[in-house]
C-alpha cells in the first residue's frame, strides 16, 4: 500500500508485534512450516492440507508488476486485511464477478482471523506478506527487525491458511529493501509492487476511487486497494463499479507474475 501518515488502527497491529521474537527463531519457525528452500525451477507449490513439508521456489527478488494473463490485463491487489466486516464483503463482489486478486495481510490479523485467511485461499484467492505491524519506515531500520517483519508475518499466515504459504511480499508503503527483497525471494515470495494505488485509505468517495484508477490505467496493471484499516464501504461500492467497467474494456484479470 502506499505510504500514509499516522494509522491509529495499527496501534493493536503494532503492539502485537513487540514481543516477535529473535531472527533465528522466526526463521526456524518459518522454515519448518515451508519446507526446504529449492533453487531449481521445478520444485512444486505448496497446498492446502498438504501432509508434508512442501519444497519452496526461489523467485526473482525483482519487484513485480506484470500480470500473468499478459499485456491486457490487470491484477487486483487488496490490503491490510483480512477483517471480519470488509473482508468478506470484498470476497462477495470478487465472486459476483468470478474475479481473483491478491490478498496482502497483515500477520496479527491474518492470525486472528483463520477463517477469513481459508475463505480468501479456498476462493481461489492468492496469500502476500504485508508485514507484521505495518511500518512504513522499515526501509530505515535493522536487517534482523526487517527479518522479523517479513518472516514472522509469513509464519502466522501460512498457520492461519492451513498450510498455504504466502506467494508475494508487498513491503508497508513501498519501503522496500535489497535485504527484504532478497530475503522474501528465497522464502518464495516475489516482492510486489504496484501501478494505480486507488487512494481508497484516504475515504475520498467512492466515485473519486473510481475516477482515480480510470486515469492511473494507464500506469500499469497492478491495482491497490484495501479491505481493511477503517471503513471500507467506499472501497466495496467501488469495486462493484470498477470490475465490470474493467471488463467492458477488454480487461482479463490475472495474477503479478511470479
Amino acid at each position: 500500500m502506499a505510504r500514509h501518515g499516522g494509522r491509529g488502527w495499527y496501534g493493536r497491529v503494532l503492539a502485537a508485534a513487540v514481543g516477535v521474537t529473535a531472527v533465528a527463531a522466526a526463521t526456524s519457525v518459518w522454515t519448518a512450516q515451508a519446507g526446504v528452500v529449492d533453487r531449481g525451477a521445478g520444485a512444486s507449490r505448496p497446498s492446502a492440507g498438504s501432509s508434508g513439508p512442501a519444497r519452496i521456489t526461489t523467485v526473482s527478488e525483482e519487484i513485480v508488476h506484470a500480470s500473468d494473463k499478459g499485456a491486457h490485463a490487470v491484477n487486483i491487489t487488496i490490503d491490510d486485511g483480512p477483517d471480519p466486516t470488509w473482508t468478506p464483503e470484498v470476497l462477495q463482489v470478487l465472486k459476483g464477478y468470478g474475479v481473483k486478486a491478491t490478498f496482502c495481510m497483515i500477520g496479527p490479523e491474518a492470525e486472528a482471523h483463520p477463517d477469513l485467511v481459508k475463505a480468501v485461499v479456498a476462493a481461489g484467492h492468492r496469500l502476500c506478506d504485508h508485514t507484521v505491524s505495518h511500518d512504513t519506515t522499515m526501509d530505515k531500520k535493522s536487517e534482523a527487525y526487517q527479518s522479523q517483519e517479513i518472516l514472522n508475518a509469513a509464519s502466522m499466515i501460512t498457520k492461519a491458511s492451513g498450510g498455504v504459504r504466502p506467494e508475494y511480499y508487498r513491503a508497508p508503503g513501498g519501503a522496500f529493501t535489497p535485504y527484504s527483497r532478497h530475503l522474501a525471494a528465497s522464502q518464495g515470495m516475489r516482492p510486489l509492487g504496484w501501478n494505480v494505488d486507488s487512494k481508497d485509505f484516504e475515504l475520498p468517495g467512492t466515485d473519486a476511487i473510481i475516477a482515480t484508477v480510470k486515469s492511473e490505467l494507464s500506469n500499469g496493471p497492478t491495482i491497490l486497494f484495501h479491505d481493511a484499516g477503517g471503513n471500507r464501504s467506499e472501497t466495496v461500492a467501488a469495486l462493484r463499479e470498477i470490475l465490470p467497467w474493467l471488463k467492458q474494456q477488454g480487461y482479463s484479470f490475472g495474477f503479478p507474475v511470479r
